[in-house]
């Protein structure tokens, strides 16, 4: 069961707001029925009219895709560079990306057409740990990097407390590979921190959102999520 004027703003026929107007004003039925109430609640059975024309309920979708690196977090692009739903051309949901990750940084994102499940994860409240792992240059030790454990300020506010890994260091190249585990989500973030403490990040990848890792998929590749993942990431949002 599902909020009224929800199921009307999902089927794209105007927004939240909007449709609790219409509601109020008696542009509304249900099975036949005028509803004014801002609180009905309709299943998937109901029949939902706005001004006598039938909705689409759109059933939801959620994916997890392994983006490539060199696509677009988005729906469109006015360049017309390649977006993450062009990998899903095939599904008649109108799905899009929760958050983003960089175009050139590759790795774990989720795609839906649940506004409320995408507004939770983008919550600045939600805490979910997300797993990078960067390639960087310089040969990284542990004391330049502590900072990040505590917090560090970048372009006028301080990050959230991170974990990091150092994974390997290469003389010849003078390059290192660094895990960093953090739960924000602004822009460029990661390569911000580590840029911060001296280590420029020179490839990226998102390997893990909470418990979801990209096993068994390879870049472009997608598969749904199940109940008890959705309910374990809507449960882990505050």
């Amino acid at each position: 069961m599902e909020r009224l004027q929800k199921v009307i703003a999902h089927a794209g026929i105007a927004s939240r707001r909007k449709a609790e107007e219409y509601i109020v004003n008696g542009r509304v039925k249900v099975n036949g029925k005028i509803i004014r109430e801002l609180g009905t609640q309709v299943g998937k059975n109901d029949k939902v009219e706005v001004d006598d024309v039938p909705i689409y309920k759109e059933e939801y979708g959620y994916y997890l895709f392994y983006k490539p690196k060199g696509v677009i977090s988005a729906v469109s692009d006015d360049k017309g560079r390649k977006v993450v739903t062009d990998f899903f051309s095939h599904i008649k949901e109108r799905i899009y990306p929760v958050g983003r990750l960089d175009y050139d940084t590759s790795g774990l994102l989720l795609l839906t057409n649940d506004g409320e499940f995408s507004q939770k994860l983008t919550h600045p409240s939600h805490e979910i740990d997300k797993v990078y792992v960067a390639k960087v240059k310089g040969l990284a030790k542990k004391h330049d990097l502590l900072p990040l454990t505590k917090g560090i300020k970048i372009e006028g506010y301080k990050t959230a407390p991170a974990a990091f890994e150092i994974i390997s260091v290469d003389l010849k190249t003078n390059t290192s590979i660094v895990e960093l585990t953090i739960h924000e989500g602004r822009n460029h973030q990661v390569k911000k921190m580590l840029q911060a403490v001296g280590y420029p990040v020179q490839k990226l990848k998102r390997e893990k959102y909470g418990d979801l890792t990209l096993k068994g998929l390879r870049p472009g590749e997608y598969r749904n999520l199940n109940k008890k993942e959705i309910s374990v990431l809507m449960n882990q949002s505050k």
